[in-house]
């Protein structure tokens, strides 16, 4: 039940943490979020009777794109201990993805994304919250906020050659994705997925160094193996990692042709077919335990993985010839 605050008591909360407010000023007190436009800087939103003060939306960039307004996620403050976290509201969004001919439905869940943020409450390799109803039965997530780069932008400030970075930095980039898969199979041993893995949903943790997943709310349907589309997902932040950034057939056209002339279309990724998985035919000094595991997500493959421990297995292999 929704607790209700005068504006008074609302006003010295909010001075207490955030700057200060003219005297007689009016907050705007929402406890209905299913029309997340109309919550804008300065207001109000009560869930589970704590104030929240809404701050800025998020923004989310994707690989060197320009960063894409969330007006479902809010940051904010919470007025009760000045604690910032951030508020996901309810979004429905549906699409369609590939992977070598096969066509996956996939769609946001709220409910899913709740589950899970139980499920991972004492996990370090995932980002924390809990979820709560406002007065309209909208199930609204909040979040603590991982601080830290993304592994994407960690990879991308990466200075010098491959070579040095594959023998001297990647071991031990390896060694937390590793933790990383170990998580979402800890997420398949309990029924669930993560639905959405990308190079930038893991955060490295400012405070501990952890990796650590985030944005669970999408899933997908699939038939012929439920984890797949996680699997996929696993491989193309591997072949990421492992090649120090994606190898794009356009840079290679621009600066290493005699390289792209070796390559064939077996060679490619089987989702993104303008990057390489065959990463041996540009860096012909990594090992094949590791090449052989690359190409489980090539265009060339007619086996895949059918679970994280398999893939696991794999790494491990590669991991004792260091």
């Amino acid at each position: 039940m929704a607790v209700s605050f005068s504006q008074e008591t609302i006003h010295e909360m909010a001075v207490r943490w955030t700057s200060p407010y003219p005297e007689g000023h009016r907050f705007k007190v929402y406890t209905d979020t299913t029309d997340f436009y109309r919550l804008e800087y300065g207001n109000i939103v009560i869930l589970g009777g704590k104030p929240f003060l809404v701050l800025h939306n998020t923004k989310e960039g994707r690989f060197g794109l320009e960063d894409e307004v969330k007006y479902w996620v809010k940051r904010t403050i919470d007025l009760e201990n000045g604690d910032k976290k951030i508020i996901k509201l309810v979004f429905h969004e549906k699409f369609f993805s590939k992977i070598g001919g096969v066509e996956l439905e996939c769609y946001r869940s709220p409910i899913k994304e709740a589950r899970i943020l139980k499920l991972v409450a004492d996990h370090k390799n995932f980002m924390h919250g809990y979820s709560i109803l406002d007065e309209r039965d909208n199930l609204v997530r909040v979040l603590d906020i991982v601080k830290g780069k993304t592994l994407y932008s960690f990879i991308e400030d990466f200075n010098g050659n491959h070579e040095t970075y594959f023998f001297e930095n990647f071991p031990g980039i390896l060694d937390h994705y590793i933790e990383c898969i170990k998580g979402i199979r800890f997420l398949h041993d309990n029924g669930e997925k993560h639905g959405d893995i990308r190079r930038d949903h893991i955060i490295i943790d400012r405070k501990t160094g952890d990796y650590r997943w985030i944005d669970f709310d999408y899933t997908y349907r699939h038939r012929e193996n439920i984890y797949g589309y996680d699997l996929f997902g696993l491989g193309n932040i591997l072949i990421y990692l492992a090649g120090k950034g994606d190898v794009l057939l356009m840079f290679l056209k621009e600066n290493c042709r005699p390289v792209l002339d070796k390559l064939t279309n077996d060679d490619l990724n089987i989702i993104f077919n303008n990057r390489v998985a065959n990463l041996q035919k540009v860096y012909p000094y990594i090992p094949d335990s590791l090449n052989r595991v690359l190409m489980h997500f090539s265009m060339n493959t007619n086996i895949f993985y059918d679970n994280t421990t398999q893939l696991l297995e794999d790494l491990e292999e590669f991991k004792a010839e260091l």
